[in-house]
């Protein structure tokens, strides 16, 4: 009989657990699902031309793919750093995550268009396949098209420098050049 009273006190244990583990993972730390593995295969719209393309439309050289939406506050935090990105060279291609396509032009001929081509997936099936959690993510791709890194959160100066210059030399050079003046 006494070991009843204590039930309460120990499921609350447990869920306050529980939701202390939960709280304390870093959601950039995520796992990613596919790293090492080919981008994988799609059939989808393209966001300015509406043609159909595929994983092959994708450039054999290393290339960042950024998931974003216009309903994503940080996306747009990010968007002027992958413009400057994308003025050094560095190869973008978006994924245009569970947006609509008609708000997203809009929204690039306002902010400008740092992508070579952009994926509509407006039901998101390219996300699951990727392993998207949500945006902003994005994803280095190698030369065989695969997966070599992820970061999720906005991407900046400071992430691209740690994590990002190892496969775009020439541009992590320029950034570095250009904050040096910025001193």
């Amino acid at each position: 009989m006494r070991a009843k009273r204590f039930i309460p006190l120990v499921a609350f244990a447990v869920l306050a657990g529980l939701l202390f583990r939960g709280l304390s993972i870093d959601p950039t730390e995520l796992p990613a699902a596919r790293l090492g593995q080919p981008f994988p295969e799609f059939a989808q719209l393209e966001l300015k031309s509406g043609r159909q393309i595929s994983v092959a439309s994708l450039a054999k050289r290393p290339a960042l793919v950024n998931v974003w939406a216009t309903w994503c506050y940080s996306c747009r935090v990010e968007h002027p750093y992958l413009l400057a990105l994308a003025e050094q060279g560095v190869p973008i291609y978006g994924l245009n995550y569970k947006d609509e396509p008609v708000k997203a032009r809009e929204w690039l001929a306002q902010l400008g268009d740092p992508y070579q081509l952009n994926v509509v997936d407006e039901e998101g099936s390219v996300g699951l396949d990727l392993g998207v959690y949500g945006a902003p993510e994005t994803y280095v791709l190698n030369a065989a098209g695969h997966i070599a890194h992820r970061h999720v959160g906005v991407l900046d100066e400071a992430v691209f420098q740690r994590d990002f210059s190892r496969w775009f030399p020439a541009a992590a050079s320029v950034a570095a050049v250009g904050s040096e003046a910025e001193q």
